[in-house]
């Protein structure tokens, strides 16, 4: 049996790895890994691999920046020969970049099955472009595997299939599982006792520039009770610049470059909390049980509030700021009174692997 996975962009990294490993298990499976060049920096991809203990691509497409159209339909073109190519029996795609949706059209075009990792997710924001990628991608995909209930109930609710639905857990914290203990919390000099760690990237926030540096004044103001670590996204950077932002002078805000995955993930087991606009980032701090503080009006991952450790603050400095002052408050042991996430157990890929198995032997 040949399984092809494809990925496009670090968070892809996370969810891939347990699967290939998994799956590298069974004698009768091939696998191909293709990278797509969605996402590409030399240093920080390879620390990533290297990290994550994956193998190296077999392909690189190399398709580089551009519009999300622009985007998804150079991956589309490059990707269509590979498939024609290598004829796998089974296509995983991850997550919810653009690359997920390009390769799911590519299969479904030439008849190739497609499994879909971290299925069912919704914001019920169209206005996010991932929310079109992941609403597309699982009415292509023969195969949904979910990450929590809620997945289940938004396929249901679309007119899915149950037999075509796996409730399997989340692969994100199957990565965290195995790799956390290898994690090593690097502080920046200056930074001593409790800290705040800062994500942030998604255009909502980083694109309006007034927005943009008003956050940045309500995270200066709160560098005042404890340093903020900010490990910079590119397109942040971009902005700030833009802005004529120079944090140096103050010494407990600590704007850094991007950060490899265990470095990140040490920082953020002994944070005090996190202020993020990530989605993997929500469930890696419900899954520590690290405040988490998101920069949006809306998530696909409600179970991390529901469950979780996580609180959605949208576009209200106040609401941030009277939040960020609940959680320093807190004990620790207050934090910690919440009820795990049903199959967030380190064995998500466990259960693909078996599923895909077993069904190519029926």
């Amino acid at each position: 049996m040949h399984i092809l996975h494809i990925v496009g962009a670090r968070p892809n990294f996370m969810k891939a790895a347990p699967v290939l490993r998994r799956l590298g298990a069974y004698p009768i499976v091939r696998q191909t890994l293709v990278h797509t060049g969605q996402h590409y920096d030399a240093s920080m991809s390879d620390v990533f691999f290297r990290q994550l203990e994956m193998p190296e691509a077999d392909l690189n497409l190399g398709v580089g920046s551009g519009t999300h159209s622009q985007q998804t339909a150079a991956v589309m073109t490059a990707f269509e020969p590979v498939v024609i190519e290598r004829k796998p029996d089974l296509v995983l795609v991850y997550g919810d970049v653009n690359s997920t949706l390009a390769a799911a059209l590519v299969c479904a075009k030439l008849a190739v099955p497609v499994g879909h990792v971290e299925a069912g997710l919704r914001s019920h924001d169209r206005s996010m472009p991932e929310e079109i990628n992941r609403v597309l991608t699982d009415r292509l995909s023969d195969l949904l595997f979910t990450p929590s209930e809620d997945g289940d109930q938004n396929l249901f609710r679309e007119g899915i299939s149950q037999s075509r639905i796996h409730l399997v857990g989340n692969v994100m914290i199957d990565t965290l599982v195995r790799l956390l203990p290898k994690a090593d919390a690097k502080l920046p000099g200056g930074v001593n006792g409790r800290f705040a760690l800062v994500t942030l990237h998604r255009p909502s926030n980083v694109d309006d520039l007034s927005w943009l540096r008003d956050l940045l004044g309500a995270l200066t103001d709160l560098s005042d009770q404890l340093s903020v670590i900010f490990p910079v996204h590119p397109r942040t950077r971009q902005r700030l610049n833009d802005l004529g932002i120079d944090h140096s002078a103050n010494a407990r805000l600590h704007l850094l470059e991007p950060l490899p995955y265990l470095e990140f993930i040490g920082l953020q087991r002994h944070a005090a909390m996190v202020i993020t606009d990530s989605g993997g980032i929500q469930e890696e701090t419900t899954f520590l049980g690290v405040p988490c503080l998101t920069v949006r009006e809306n998530t696909e991952r409600p179970i991390t509030i529901s469950l979780g450790t996580n609180q959605l603050v949208g576009r209200d400095l106040k609401t941030l700021r009277g939040s960020a002052e609940a959680i320093l408050q807190q004990k620790r042991s207050q934090q910690d009174e919440r009820k795990p996430v049903p199959f967030w157990d380190g064995h998500a890929a466990e259960r693909i692997a078996r599923i895909i198995v077993r069904g190519s032997t029926h």
